[in-house]
């Protein structure tokens, strides 16, 4: 059975860094640190299903995330990779490190814990389902209609980068919104109970974000047994965006 591989762009040269962006993100949000990183890695910046310019499918849950980096890493003969997750890619690195632990060498959980998170893109969902393309046809007024329900200007310029020319005169989401939004409830999921990953893994939390308190510590520490968190000073959520001088430094110490 041939397997679609998830599109990625690959740069630099050594050992194979593999980074997964988060929900509604794409490849492209990690960029410039990519191409850091790049100095000393084989770095594949990876589209998730249904994300960036990967194939689009009515399933998505971390389950066939799992699967789809598998066949990924199989297709590229990859081993041994280091990896990197922020958010719901973490979700997906995390059950990765614990389902194939012989294929990441160390592992970094990017402002996630294992725990169960209850759904709450809700209003961005519903702005995102809210823009008609046939209406809204140029990138401000898709700015305007999502501004009804995403008042945060941050959150809309994030998503808007999702927005492409399909066609001559025809904007369209890069990601699948029907099967994100069909599939919602599956990005809280929790990593299963009683899974392990022995090997050194980093959890990197932003020092304004609430994904990751003292609450989650006992989880995390039965989960990965040899793990440490660090704080990224004056970041949020998008940690790796809002202080990437102190992401990068944290990464490569750990990763050296």
């Amino acid at each position: 059975m041939s397997h679609k591989i998830l599109h990625s762009n690959i740069i630099g040269a050594g050992k194979p860094l593999l980074i997964l962006h988060g929900y509604f993100g794409m490849n492209d949000n990690w960029k410039t640190l990519g191409n850091q990183f790049s100095e000393d890695f084989q770095v594949h910046l990876i589209d998730q299903r249904n994300h960036g310019r990967s194939f689009h499918a009515d399933t998505f849950n971390y389950e066939v995330l799992v699967e789809d980096l598998y066949n990924y890493i199989q297709h590229y003969q990859l081993n041994e990779v280091y990896l990197i997750g922020h958010s719901m890619g973490g979700k997906t690195a995390m059950l990765f490190a614990v389902t194939y632990p012989e294929l990441v060498d160390k592992l970094i959980v990017v402002d996630i814990s294992p725990r169960k998170y209850a759904p709450h893109h809700n209003a961005i969902l519903a702005g995102l389902n809210s823009v008609d393309f046939s209406v809204d046809n140029t990138r401000s007024l898709v700015d305007k209609k999502l501004a009804e329900l995403i008042p945060e200007l941050g959150v809309r310029q994030f998503l808007l980068k999702n927005v492409y020319w399909k066609e001559k005169g025809k904007l369209d989401y890069r990601f699948n919104l029907q099967s994100l939004t069909a599939n919602n409830i599956e990005v809280g999921e929790a990593l299963p109970s009683f899974t392990t990953y022995e090997k050194e893994t980093l959890f990197l939390k932003g020092e304004k974000s609430d994904y990751i308190t003292e609450q989650e510590i006992p989880l995390i520490e039965a989960h990965f047994p040899n793990y440490k968190i660090s704080e990224i000073k004056k970041a949020g959520h998008w940690a790796h965006a809002e202080n990437p001088k102190q992401f990068y430094k944290e990464v490569c110490d750990f990763l050296k």
